[in-house]
């Protein structure tokens, strides 16, 4: 790999390299880490430390990555199961009666977890395209629908918002290793065309961490980053996910062996293949434009898929881009990678939106030790759903004693108004038992359950919308 880098070679880790790495300044040097300057790159105990710590729970991930696969594909069919006989007591009886119900993952009726705790699908009919809410919401909604199967996807776009589907993405990192094999694919995207306005609105969607994907989080955890010239430091997991190469980094044009929908084998890389059918479809409307969206890591790979596009010198493509949003994104790049990326988005192109004591957008931390960055403005809501424009969400690295008091009390405060929201905006806001349960470990661990879409969809349907007009106008 040309150019500056330091990636982590997880499948050369020792117990003997990981203790010198901690007692070490020579950061290079260490066996699994390969870098540009294995002599010269050198860290501070703190960034070591927290390079150590990162090691080590990926490689409990890759342990229990089979393990935590079962677990989810469990827990996904039995809630389905129970979310297709109405209730808990449906489902007992009509088991014990020997009726069975046929379940497939890939059925337009099978919901994620994710989907499961925000089960609303609809757009809400009380935002119209030109409410200063409209492309946020319908942003989150597609952030939210990311998590879902192909021909669930499908289903939602084509039936419940009456829009065009373009295709679903299904792609390769060039990256990926033997033991984190239950997902052969592990980046998914999908497009379509919102055809309500006065011109086409075309959208991108990435998805974020699926809560039971190895694959997800050791990506969300590799604090790899590699240079891109003239762009500046960026995350290595993030990059791999979106397309970055082995030995040729991003080339502006790659082959790739691209597969049928129904077929596993070949590869195929989301930038590029997004990239392709955006072209296609602006192309054959010179009106439309896009926007580029996800929740989590799919807000990270939001962010960085415009700026390969301009270090591609993609300009025709850029100036049809409408906007970025995100929901509840970590932090991408250095402070290069900000100061580049506020001048190809500016204030008008940019929204990073973080609800609450959300723990993602305050990871990887923000100090001397640590590079990565936030660039823009934060667009952040409180509890209470009112918003407002910041440099930084308060709290900006998550673990502060003086939040610590406040963070519980807004635990509490989310749980009780889980029971209120409902009576006081309608039945749509009604929580069901598996986001109630999730906000009571928040009660342990705050911050937890403020990372659900559940909380990113109010907030854009509850916030004024004079706090929106007061964004368009930043």
């Amino acid at each position: 790999m040309e150019g500056e880098y330091m990636l982590l070679d997880l499948d050369n880790v020792g117990f003997r390299e990981l203790y010198r790495l901690l007692i070490h300044d020579n950061i290079g040097a260490r066996k699994f880490i390969q870098s540009h300057d294995d002599e010269g790159l050198n860290g501070t105990f703190i960034r070591r430390f927290m390079i150590f710590i990162s090691i080590v729970i990926i490689c409990v991930f890759r342990l229990i990555s089979g393990l935590m696969n079962g677990f989810g594909r469990f827990i996904e069919f039995s809630l389905n199961l129970w979310s297709h006989y109405d209730s808990f007591i449906m489902l007992v009886l009509n088991t014990l009666r020997g009726k069975k119900v046929e379940l497939c993952r890939d059925s337009p009726n099978f919901t994620s977890v994710i989907g499961l705790t925000d089960t609303r699908l609809e757009l809400d009919d009380e935002i119209t395209r030109d409410d200063p809410k409209y492309i946020s919401s319908l942003a989150i909604m597609a952030a939210k629908t990311a998590y879902e199967n192909k021909a669930r996807i499908k289903k939602i776009v084509e039936d419940h918002w009456k829009m065009e589907y373009v295709g679903f993405y299904n792609c390769s990192n060039a990256f990926e290793t033997k033991q984190l094999s239950e997902n052969k694919h592990p980046t998914q995207a999908f497009m379509f065309v919102d055809k309500t306005g006065d011109h086409d609105l075309i959208c991108i969607s990435f998805r974020g961490t699926s809560p039971f994907s190895a694959d997800d989080w050791c990506t969300d955890l590799d604090f790899s980053w590699y240079r891109l010239t003239g762009i500046g430091k960026v995350h290595m997991g993030f990059m791999k996910a979106l397309g970055l190469q082995k030995n040729t980094s991003w080339p502006k044009e790659i082959e790739e062996h691209i597969r049928n929908d129904d077929d596993d084998g070949g590869e195929t890389y989301a930038y590029y293949k997004i990239r392709q059918d955006l072209r296609q479809k602006l192309d054959e409307n010179p009106t439309a434009r896009f926007i580029v969206t996800g929740h989590s890591l799919g807000g990270a790979l939001a962010v960085l898929f415009p700026a390969i596009l301009r270090y591609h010198k993609q300009f025709k493509l850029l100036k049809r881009l409408a906007g970025v949003y995100t929901f509840g994104q970590p932090r991408v790049g250095d402070d290069e990678f900000c100061r580049f990326m506020e001048n190809l988005l500016g204030a008008q192109r940019y929204f990073r939106f973080v609800y609450g004591n959300d723990i993602v957008p305050r990871i990887p931390f923000d100090d001397s030790d640590l590079m990565f960055k936030h660039f823009g403005y934060c667009y952040y809501f409180n509890s209470f759903y009112k918003g407002q424009v910041t440099k930084e969400e308060p709290n900006k690295n998550y673990f502060s004693t003086s939040s610590i008091g406040p963070m519980y009390l807004n635990a509490i405060f989310e749980v009780v108004r889980s029971a209120v929201l409902p009576y006081a905006f309608g039945r749509k806001y009604k929580e069901g038992m598996l986001l109630i349960g999730i906000r009571l470990f928040g009660l342990i661990f705050p911050g937890l359950s403020a990372h659900c879409p559940q909380d990113y969809v109010n907030l854009t349907r509850l916030g004024s919308p004079d706090t929106f007009n007061m964004f368009q106008d930043e």
